[in-house]
């Protein structure tokens, strides 16, 4: 006799009524299975089990009615449409459709009886509701109501919510066939502590909300049932990063115990001391270092906090150990930036950098060779350090700055080139976006916390206001007057299209036509498809004081470091997150002068982007910012990992389930020491791909 397939097992196509084309619809979006169905939640609820009378909608009502057609006509206007008046005992409204075919254009008789569903709006003259889901009434027979709110789910291209709803209620009642197929992973007494209530019961009340269920605790995530699946979820990253920070200290690494010489020599030249926050980091790194294990550092450190000087000191701890460094950013311009400072710093000292690009050439092949036989001390680069050709004598500790803008798969590609025999190296990643605790404790949850929370002497406040682009030519005034005065602005261009060629396009145009404005003014340009070279040449320049302004794109965004700068613009700052916008900022005010940020904004604005800019102008608190961006935008937008994939939860709220985190991170610990089964079986219910976590 056959063992029946695990419930976790169970394809999709057991269910009834899903055949290949919608396996490959449901595969698309990473539902290959009855379980991964089920724990597809939907996002927002529609209340289907009362009908409204027209008389009692008000305009963004979500709401049911039950009307007879009056009168339907197709209208020629700017949009040809078909408008059908209805109505019931209390009142008429307009149902209006801009797209329809004959047939639907026929259904609507006078005297047929509807039932609709839509959001009710004010229309030129009456109420009306645009695209209503519509469902002809038999005269013959009575009609019942939904018994449950009716969910909507997150769907892909060809996936109907009926297709939706069908399938979720084939999957439940697959689920109730057989009591048990789906295991409650969660320990009793884990649950208990926190007052969740079981699994089941939670995916069922999701799934088909009766209609006394609390809809507005439904649609903030408040429900104990999301707060049940939710505390799943976070549970199971929770572990799966427990289980990495596990495999990582199993490894052996080089222990880096230089004789502090190198660190000494520097120290004794540079022009500033170092803030406590910066010793108090060093220490932390240094320690790290100085062990078998592989440091897995997060350094944090608001704009101008003293990062790089932190990271120079590392590498110089590694080169007094005998051992190589790479310096890892995700930008050419970045790189370029670390280049310059740390080859000032460090050159003098006899250390040996490099910098490596992606492009072919016999400079690149003498930069690899060198690498290969432990010439080069240092390197420093982009994308290209991991790339299959490159290989290292001695590679000790990798320094990724920025590492949210990498891949995670890009930095444990260069992690592996520093592994042999059993080996690897340290690792130190930093990020001048401060991150909120909720957020460092689900991202980075398995690497130890060094945070920068005081800035240099020197630097001065930013003034920051909002400026209407109708405004234009008094700011271009502005810009004159900072340069006449011997200062220097930047002049940032952003695009609402995610296009790098046309936000260079609008750099290009905008830089011609400052020029011909500003006239004696030199003004420069960079942008990322210039030519390193080129780019380099302008930066050059603009560092030097030859260029009065500079026209960028966004990529001047971190690592750009000119003292004389206290004037920056910011065009169509409403299409920026709010740690963007504190990054870019943060270009200026890095010396004594009082400094300025025009965010030019275009009229009229969302009261969402009201809210950014009055966020932004309030305040010059990184972290506080972040929080607020969190709440503004989400986590995978703060991290900029939206794109990627990565930190995309299916059901937790980093803000609304924030009270769970700990609990989370508390129940991760006993499942893996006391129930390490259920933590796999767990683990691998929530996160569908180990490589999100370098399970590769």
């Amino acid at each position: 006799m056959f063992e029946p397939i695990p419930f976790h097992q169970t394809p999709i196509r057991a269910l009834k009524g899903v055949g290949s084309r919608h396996a490959k619809q449901l595969a698309r979006i990473g539902i290959t299975t009855v379980q991964d169905l089920l724990f597809h939640l939907p996002l927002r609820y529609e209340d289907r089990t009362q009908v409204t009378p027209i008389s009692a909608l008000r305009p963004g009502d979500q709401t049911l009615i039950e009307v007879d057609v009056q009168h339907g006509e197709v209208r020629m206007g700017r949009r040809r449409s078909l408008l059908v008046l209805v109505a019931d005992a209390s009142g008429a409204l307009l149902l209006r459709f801009f797209t329809f075919s004959p047939a639907q254009r026929e259904g609507f008789k006078p005297g047929v009886r509807l039932r609709c569903y839509g959001e009710v709006r004010q229309g030129p003259d009456s109420l009306e509701i645009v695209h209503p889901e519509c469902h002809r009434l038999d005269a013959t027979r009575a009609e019942g109501y939904e018994a449950a709110l009716t969910p909507v789910y997150p769907s892909t291209e060809g996936l109907h919510q009926l297709a939706w709803r069908a399938m979720t209620s084939h999957a439940l009642e697959l689920l109730d066939a057989v009591p048990g197929r789906l295991r409650d992973l969660l320990p009793e007494g884990l649950g208990n502590a926190l007052q969740l209530p079981a699994l089941l019961p939670s995916l069922r009340l999701l799934h088909r909300p009766p209609p006394e269920a609390d809809r507005t605790a439904l649609s903030e995530s408040r429900h104990p049932a999301q707060y049940r699946l939710a505390f799943e979820e976070l549970l199971a990253h929770q572990i799966a990063l427990r289980r990495l920070r596990l495999a990582h200290q199993r490894i052996q690494a080089p222990p880096l115990i230089g004789d502090g010489a190198l660190r000494a020599q520097l120290l004794g030249r540079l022009p500033f001391q170092l803030t406590a926050a910066q010793q108090r980091v060093v220490a932390e790194i240094a320690a790290d270092l100085g062990t078998n294990r592989p440091m897995q550092r997060l350094l944090q450190g608001d704009v101008g906090s003293g990062k790089t000087v932190v990271a120079a000191l590392a590498a110089l701890q590694a080169v007094e150990a005998g051992c190589q460094v790479a310096l890892m950013a995700p930008t050419e311009l970045l790189a370029e930036q670390h280049l310059r400072s740390l080859h000032a710093w460090l050159a003098p000292l006899g250390v040996e950098l490099a910098w490596l690009k992606r492009q072919r050439g016999r400079g690149r092949e003498a930069v690899r060779q060198a690498l290969a036989c432990g010439r080069v001390q240092i390197v420093i680069g982009t994308h290209a350090l991991f790339q299959a050709d490159v290989t290292f004598q001695s590679l000790a500790l990798i320094i990724v700055d920025e590492q949210h803008r990498f891949g995670v798969h890009q930095r444990l590609a260069l992690w592996e080139k520093g592994g042999a025999e059993g080996r690897a190296p340290h690792q130190l990643i930093m990020t001048a976006t401060p991150i909120p605790r909720s957020l460092t404790m689900t991202a980075y949850a398995d690497l130890d916390l060094s945070v920068i929370d005081e800035q240099p002497p020197g630097r001065t406040p930013v003034v920051t206001v909002a400026v209407s682009d109708d405004r234009r030519m008094e700011v271009i005034d502005r810009v004159r007057a900072a340069c006449a005065a011997g200062r220097q602005a930047y002049w940032v261009c952003t695009l609402i299209e995610e296009s790098e060629v046309l936000q260079c396009q609008a750099a290009e145009n905008t830089a011609a036509l400052l020029q011909h404005a500003l006239g004696e003014i030199p003004v420069g340009l960079v942008h990322g498809r210039m030519k390193s070279a080129q780019r380099e040449t302008v930066m050059a320049a603009f560092k030097d004081g030859a260029l009065g302004l500079l026209v960028a794109t966004t990529i001047i965004e971190v690592g750009v470091d000119v003292p004389n700068a206290s004037l920056m613009i910011i065009e169509n700052p409403e299409r920026l997150g709010l740690a963007q916008l504190h990054q870019l900022r943060g270009r200026v005010g890095r010396g004594r002068m009082e400094s300025h940020c025009l965010l030019l904004y275009h009229a009229p604005l969302s009261a969402h982007a009201l809210e950014r800019l009055r966020i932004i102008r309030g305040s010059g608190d990184g972290f506080a910012i972040a929080r607020q961006d969190l709440e503004l935008r989400g986590p995978g937008e703060v991290l900029g990992t939206r794109q990627a994939g990565e930190l995309q939860f299916q059901v937790a709220d980093l803000m609304r389930h924030q009270a769970l985190l700990a609990p989370a991170q508390r129940a991760a610990d006993r499942m893996l020491q006391e129930w390490p089964r259920e933590a796999a079986a767990l683990e691998a219910r929530w996160l569908r791909s180990r490589r999100e976590y370098g399970w590769v």
